[in-house]
């Protein structure tokens, strides 16, 4: 049984979109600018500490945002209906922040603090983390598989194949992952109904 949110527009999802999309094209013209300044370098987090908020809405390619994207919309518009707007924005938010907090510590303990770290895919694995808790049933096709897969599945798969590629932010994702389960864990506590 799943129950829907009646107080759900997409206009916070849009936006972020939105933002994401218009950064994006002022880094094409100047990406170095963009980068610094927007990107989350966690040697210069004392200098420039709004980078871990920032760096959620920067992208490297068009590959990155075009995937991220649609990515976002498609959990991020049925988490939201399920839990709301601000419930939504709480999630996208906090997991993209815990997921940057990951990635400083590693940073300073395990690796570099001078690489500069873009993108809302730690935002988004908390998006998919809480819908996996939620609706684990819900199937979903993923490219290349040709069949539908259960969407807890799709989530953890995501993370094993996407996060270990090089280059990858893998930290950011995992601590987006763990807010996004919890989350999920508390949304399904809270609303005591039993989900598909």
């Amino acid at each position: 049984m799943v129950t829907l949110h009646r107080g759900f527009s997409l206009n916070s999802l849009w936006l972020i979109i939105g933002i994401c999309v218009v950064i994006f094209i002022v880094s094409m013209v100047n990406p170095g600018a963009v980068y610094y300044y927007l990107g989350l370098q966690p040697a210069a987090l004392a200098s420039r500490p709004w980078t871990v908020l920032t760096s959620l809405f920067v992208h490297a390619s068009p590959w990155h945002l075009i995937f991220n994207m649609l990515t976002l919309f498609f959990f991020g518009s049925y988490l939201g209906r399920l839990v709301g707007e601000a419930k939504f924005l709480i999630v996208f938010f906090a997991g993209g922040l815990l997921g940057n907090a990951f990635y400083i510590l590693y940073a300073f303990f395990l690796g570099s603090p001078y690489t500069i770290a873009v993108g809302a895919s730690g935002a988004i694995f908390a998006l998919g983390g809480a819908l996996a808790v939620m609706v684990p049933k819900t199937k979903v096709i993923v490219f290349p598989i040709p069949a539908p897969i259960p969407l807890w599945a799709a989530i953890l798969g995501g993370v094993v194949l996407i996060s270990f590629w090089p280059g990858i932010a893998w930290q950011a994702h995992l601590g987006g992952l763990l807010f996004g389960l919890l989350a999920g864990f508390y949304f399904r506590r809270q609303r005591r109904v039993y989900w598909l």
